[in-house]
């Protein structure tokens, strides 16, 4: 049985907690930064979690993470 490759895109984007949930960076912070007042950009700063629903196809896309 072959190894199962690591999907290199997910591996930059998500991360396994211990627990095994999967952790990821909010989105909407990366330019249009003007508009959007202070105590937002300070949100989107912090990491959140992912849904339990898309938590099973990212699980299979990072199997050694």
């Amino acid at each position: 049985m072959p190894k199962i490759k690591t999907h290199r895109g997910a591996a930059k984007r998500f991360s396994l907690t211990a627990k095994g949930k999967v952790k990821r960076n909010k989105a909407y912070v990366s330019h249009i930064l003007t508009k959007k007042n202070r105590k937002r950009k300070r949100n989107l700063r912090q990491s959140g979690l992912l849904n339990e629903r898309d938590m099973k196809g990212i699980k299979r896309l990072i199997p050694y993470a």
